[in-house]
């Protein structure tokens, strides 16, 4: 396994966690509320799911462009 596919390994892991956390507690406020309300609390999990994916895409692409470390930058 390559030095950058090891590095990749985490922020996949830790963005699947979170992601999964997300849906189990949209189900919970889908099972307890329902109808309407469970469609308007529903938007907070998604959103916060969709930027973790993006961060975890940005992410990726700075290890492959070779920024491993980007706490160096600081």
């Amino acid at each position: 396994m390559s030095n950058h596919k090891k590095k990749m390994v985490a922020p996949i892991v830790i963005t699947v966690l979170v992601v999964l956390y997300y849906c189990v507690y949209f189900g919970v406020i889908v099972h307890l509320v329902g109808g309407v309300a469970a469609a308007l609390l529903g938007i907070i999990p998604f959103a916060l799911s969709a930027g973790m994916i993006y961060v975890c895409m940005e992410r990726i692409r700075e290890i492959k462009g070779g920024e491993e470390d980007d706490l160096s930058k600081y």
